[in-house]
């Protein structure tokens, strides 16, 4: 796991521990709430791709001619 996923995931987990929070509010702030989420996404994505560039990329075998 390269330090960048390890950042991403860690602030990943944080919007989803303040998501919790919020949620059990007992009047849920909506705009914060939907700020959150779309944060978390937006730290998804990141995630995805830099998983994607990370894994090593197969190599293509060469034909004998």
């Amino acid at each position: 796991m390269t330090a960048r996923i390890f950042r991403l995931n860690e602030m990943h987990q944080r919007i989803d521990d303040e998501l919790r929070r919020e949620l059990k509010r007992p009047l849920p702030d909506n705009l914060a709430l939907t700020r959150l989420k779309r944060m978390k996404l937006r730290v998804k994505d990141l995630l995805h791709r830099a998983a994607r560039t990370a894994a090593p990329q197969p190599q293509p075998q060469l034909q004998p001619a």
